[in-house]
């Protein structure tokens, strides 16, 4: 395994994340991009698409350059078809981000991008079928997740961080280049990511980490040996997703609204409502996915018995089921106005006999309430009008 070849692609992924997205904030703010007519620039984010593109050129450009140095050793081919899918994906999203795509057409380019990638694997038929499975479930898992400040980067350098052990654990180059330069190049995105966020991953960033996350743990899977579980332990590396995902379509199912429709029912959306705080609902992210991560790692390395593996999964359930208690779409506001008893006649409105000839007017009924009670006026502003002047006789 080539230990200084792989951390030197990750220190290049890191110092090309975080000057490309300082660059990309910078440059923005000068020229009010994101910024709505007449309103200040936003300090939440200012281009989601550029910033996005700042993870995938980082990743890309240090993957890239440390397989064709012999960072990958002789997995450089297999490197190079994860790279190219990934990219394949990424421009999908930048696209999709500037002009939003159908579903059928993004599905579609996904396994195509996931079928090159395991073609080039080498995978067996069977295998192979699976493989683009996975990684078209799990990269759509992962689309999904942005949907708060941190919330992807934290979980996906926490996951990337478990695919590096998961690969240095049986001393291959190929399966621990992409998960290494992922987890140096999501941390520095996280220093622009963090709230309040300056950039946002976007479509593009969290395409290309879930198709990276996906692919990588396929090819650990593939090249794993005998005596490893990794059909047990590998799946459970991707539970906060996989989570989120089951949550948002369980939630939309008893609500009976679109499955594909964006809302405010994911799992950074609840937690919120219970009053978590958005650097908050990251942590809690964070350390699910890492508890997720421990443990498969653990049973990939024959620490735990392969049945542990599960535990996070039963405990996402659990939590899944927990968290559709939480209310995730608000009811239409309740007027004052009782609707009347079906059969009943509407009220007549009341009318005013005209006054007599040479008689003042009566002055006008107080409003009242429905329970008979006159309304208390507004209170006076304190301050005339202009060219009203008071009486002080």
């Amino acid at each position: 395994m080539n230990v200084l070849g792989i951390i030197a692609s990750a220190v290049a992924a890191l110092f090309i994340t975080v000057v490309l997205a300082k660059g990309v904030r910078r440059t923005a703010l000068r020229s009010g991009i994101g910024r709505e007519p007449g309103a200040r620039p936003s300090r939440a984010g200012v281009v989601r698409r550029l910033g996005g593109a700042t993870v995938v050129i980082g990743v890309g450009t240090a993957s890239a350059a440390g397989s064709a140095l012999g960072a990958a050793g002789d997995g450089g081919r297999i490197v190079t078809g994860l790279l190219a899918g990934a990219g394949i994906v990424a421009a999908l999203g930048l696209v999709h981000e500037v002009r939003p795509l159908g579903v059928p057409l993004r599905m579609a380019v996904q396994t195509a991008a996931a079928t090159l990638a395991v073609c080039l694997a080498g995978l067996s038929p069977v295998a192979g079928v699976l493989a683009v499975i996975w990684i078209v479930l799990v990269t759509q898992a992962f689309a999904l997740l942005d949907t708060s400040d941190g919330a992807l980067a934290t979980v996906g350098a926490v996951t990337a961080a478990g695919l590096l052990a998961c690969a240095a654990l049986d001393g291959r180059s190929g399966p621990a280049l992409l998960p290494a330069a992922l987890l140096a190049g999501l941390i520095g995105f996280l220093l622009h990511n963090w709230h309040p966020a300056r950039i946002r991953p976007g479509a593009s960033a969290s395409l290309f980490t879930g198709f990276v996350l996906a692919s990588s743990g396929a090819l650990i899977h593939a090249a794993a040996p005998p005596e490893r579980a990794a059909w047990a332990a590998l799946p459970v590396l991707a539970t906060v997703a996989l989570a989120d995902t089951a949550l948002v379509l369980a939630s939309r199912r008893r609500a009976s609204r679109p499955l594909l429709q964006d809302g405010g029912d994911h799992i950074t959306h609840r937690l919120r409502r219970i009053r978590v705080t958005v650097p908050g609902t990251a942590v809690v992210l964070g350390l699910w996915a890492g508890v997720a991560v421990t443990i498969g790692t653990l049973v990939y390395a024959g620490v735990l018995h392969p049945a542990l593996a599960l535990v996070p999964p039963v405990g996402s359930v659990l939590a899944v089921l927990a968290l559709l208690r939480i209310p995730a779409y608000v009811a239409p506001p309740r007027t004052g106005t009782r609707r009347p008893a079906p059969g009943t006649p509407a009220p007549a409105a009341a009318s005013t006999p005209p006054a007599p000839a040479g008689t003042a007017p009566a002055a006008a009924e107080p409003a009242r309430t429905p329970a008979g009670r006159p309304t208390v006026p507004p209170p006076p502003t304190g301050r005339p009008a202009v060219g009203v002047t008071a009486d002080r006789s």
